[in-house]
């Protein structure tokens, strides 16, 4: 099963209903809700997540919003290595680089995210949320 690492702004398009991303954000983040893609988050992402909810929607609604994430995604690690590592990995932004190298220490196949020319210098395969559904149809297709 396809495993994908969704970056921060992909979830907040789809809590905070930002148009017009929250369309494709919404469609790629259903295949974890459907169990068709196993779907992981940075423990940063979970952390920025709750932060920036609980200002908006406020303390409680933030709770339950990130309670519902951890039921439905796992959670890659943040450890010393790969805050030595995202250093070390020619990113410009360190925090996309420890995204990307939670991803990769975590055995993530992709990383999806609206950003994607911030990880140029990645190792693995980064998709736009659009291009995530594109590519997990033709692998859906190919395995058939």
């Amino acid at each position: 099963m396809m495993q994908a690492l969704f970056d921060t702004n992909v979830v907040l398009d789809v809590l905070l209903d930002r148009k017009p991303h929250v369309q494709a954000s919404a469609q790629a983040l259903a295949l974890v809700e459907r169990g068709e893609v196993q779907g992981f988050l940075c423990a940063t992402t979970v952390t920025t997540l709750f932060y920036l909810a609980s200002r908006t929607l406020g303390t409680q609604r933030a709770r339950a919003q990130v309670a519902v994430l951890l039921r439905l995604f796992g959670v890659a690690p943040v450890t010393r290595l790969t805050l030595a590592d995202a250093l070390d990995s020619g990113f410009a932004d360190y925090e996309d680089a420890v995204l990307h190298e939670a991803a990769r220490h975590a055995g993530m196949h992709c990383i999806v995210t609206r950003n994607v020319r911030d990880f140029a210098a990645a190792r693995l395969v980064v998709w736009e949320p659009a291009e995530f559904l594109q590519g997990w149809e033709k692998l859906g297709s190919e395995s058939n």
